[in-house]
This record gives C-alpha cells, sequence and structure tokens, in this order.
C-alpha cells in the first residue's frame, strides 16, 4: 500500500515555498498601500466607470485625463476590441464627473457611458467589517460543526483544528496569488474577491471531511492497526473521489478563465487558484497533520522550540 502520510514534511515544505513569497508579496504591499492586498473603491470608497469609445484607446491616455484633474491613483485598463474603458478613481462628485467627461470628449472622443458607481468612505468601512466577520465565523462554525460531527472518535476536536488549518492553508496561497497579482498586474481586491475567497473555503473543508468521515468510519473497523495506517487507508479510499470532484469544477474554471470575460478574470483565477491548494492541503496537509499530531510531533516541535526535551513518539 502506497503511504503517502508517511512524506508529509515534504508536503509541508512544498506548501511553506507557495505561501513564504506570497506573505512577502503583502508586507510589501503593506509599505506600498497601506494594506496587505490593494483594495478596490468596494472597500476604500470611490468611483468605477464603464466607458466605451467609438475608437480603440490607450489606457494611459485615458488616465492621464484624470491625471490632470487631480485623481493620480486612477487605474484604467481596457477589455474587448480596446474601445471599452474599466476606470476605478477616487469619489467623483456631479461636477467634477462632468468635467473629466468634456476633458475625455475632447482630447480622445465620443464615447458612451457603460455604467457608472460611486462607493463612499463609509459604505466601504461596512464591507471590510462585514468580510472580517464571515471569515471569522465560517470558522467557527467549521470548527464546531466537525468537532460535533466526530464526537464519538477519539479527539475530536483536534479534526476540527486540522480542517481550520488547511482552510488558513487555502486562503494564504490565494490572498497571496492576489498580493503578488497586486504588485505586478495591479490588481485589485473586490467584493467578488470576498466571494471567491468564501468558495474557497467551503471547496477546502468539504473535501477534507469526505478524508476525515472516511477515517471515522475506519477506525472501529480496524482497530488492530496503528492510526497512521488508518489514515493512510482512508486517504487512499478516498482519493480517486476527492481528484474527480474537484478536476471538474477545475477544468470548468479554466475554461472561464481563458474564455470569459475580463470583468470576471480575477474573480475566476482566484477561484482556480483556491481549488487547486484545497485539493492539495485536504490530501498533503490536513490529513498528514492529524498524524504528526497523534505522534506528538507537534508538541514535540514546540518543546524543542522552548529548549524541553522531546517525548517518545507513539
Amino acid at each position: 500500500m502506497f503511504n503517502i502520510v508517511q512524506r508529509r514534511y515534504l508536503y509541508f515544505t512544498l506548501s511553506a515555498f507557495v505561501i513564504i513569497p506570497g506573505l512577502i508579496a503583502m508586507i510589501v504591499s503593506m509599505v506600498q498601500f497601506g494594506t496587505p492586498l490593494k483594495l478596490s473603491i468596494d472597500f476604500t470608497g470611490g468611483t468605477f466607470q464603464e466607458l466605451r469609445f467609438e475608437q480603440p484607446i490607450q489606457p494611459a491616455e485615458v488616465r492621464q485625463v484624470f491625471v490632470n484633474r487631480g485623481y493620480g491613483d486612477t487605474s484604467v485598463q481596457t477589455t474587448g476590441d480596446g474601445r471599452t474603458a474599466l476606470i476605478r478613481s477616487k469619489f467623483l462628485d456631479d461636477e467634477a464627473k462632468a468635467q473629466i467627461y468634456a476633458d475625455l470628449r475632447d482630447t480622445i472622443g465620443p464615447f458612451e457611458e457603460l455604467r457608472f458607481e460611486a462607493v463612499g468612505p463609509t459604505i466601504g468601512g461596512e464591507v471590510t467589517r462585514a468580510a472580517s466577520i464571515a471569515v471569522l465565523a465560517a470558522s467557527l462554525v467549521i470548527l464546531a460543526f466537525v468537532w460535533w460531527a466526530f464526537r464519538k472518535v477519539p479527539h475530536s476536536f483536534r479534526y476540527g483544528i486540522c480542517a481550520i488549518a488547511a482552510m488558513i492553508h487555502d486562503v494564504l496561497v490565494a490572498a497571496g496569488l492576489f498580493a503578488l497579482a497586486g504588485l505586478i498586474l495591479g490588481w485589485e481586491v473586490d467584493a467578488l474577491f470576498l466571494t471567491a475567497l468564501l468558495t474557497v473555503i467551503g471547496f477546502s473543508v468539504q473535501d477534507t471531511i469526505v478524508v476525515f468521515d472516511r477515517i471515522r468510519e475506519n477506525i472501529p473497523k480496524r482497530r488492530g492497526e496503528d492510526y497512521e495506517t488508518i489514515v493512510n487507508r482512508s486517504l487512499l479510499e478516498t482519493l480517486h473521489r476527492s481528484l474527480a470532484t474537484q478536476l471538474n469544477a477545475i477544468f470548468v474554471l479554466i475554461a472561464i478563465l481563458f474564455f470569459g470575460g475580463a470583468t470576471i478574470k480575477q474573480f475566476v483565477a482566484v477561484l482556480l487558484v483556491g481549488l487547486l491548494s484545497g485539493t492539495y492541503s485536504s490530501i498533503f496537509n490536513a490529513v498528514p497533520l492529524l498524524v504528526a499530531w497523534q505522534k506528538g510531533e507537534i508538541g514535540n516541535f514546540f518543546r524543542r522550540l522552548l529548549g524541553r526535551p522531546p517525548r517518545p513518539a507513539t
């Protein structure tokens, strides 16, 4: 029988190599923007405009019009055939909007306003608080549910902690990617990012619980086997189901990423990376972490940090 959990420290190391660059990007983003991720107007307040011109345009030309009016942090992206501009800027009142639109028509040419959205800083602050509460509430509910569902299994609380650890792993991977993209591509966190993150949390926990549930079934059936063997057997028994379920969703997201619209590309990218990370973490992080905890390896790690002698492995 192939032993997956035996190589658990290799998997933990690979996860660290993926997460650390994202953490570094968050630190750099904190220095540049004041937040770990570059925030959009959904969180900071401002305006979003979608304008369609008669001729293809250059984003720099559109941005320069805003800069000339004192809106230096404006970002502009073009979509499709280069005639549609997606513009994010600080809050525009009616007078400033009219002046900038007049400048755009004089400088670049006629255009049609497809969308104009304004978000005040108060609403942005409320969205930020709601996002934080949503993630915290989801974590607590998951922990409580897993603990209750596995209450007949020894150390049931560990299953909830390991599920949360895998979830945090996936959140850090997705957030790290977005932090890198924010520095390199100018991506900004909006409400869709929060939606994608919560979806990733759901997929991650679902896949992890599938494996945990098989462990719960096998523990009373195979009392003569040691815990690592039972866990590894359970993992192999559910591996096909986990991969088949996740790969179906991943293939669909890849298709949407390449052939979908530009306005949802960031949302789909976060979902795709989150699902890939969730598939990996449920198999190679959450389950091996259970074994490491059962064998006392986690406790011995902290004892070494404190200069205390490690306990014998169980």
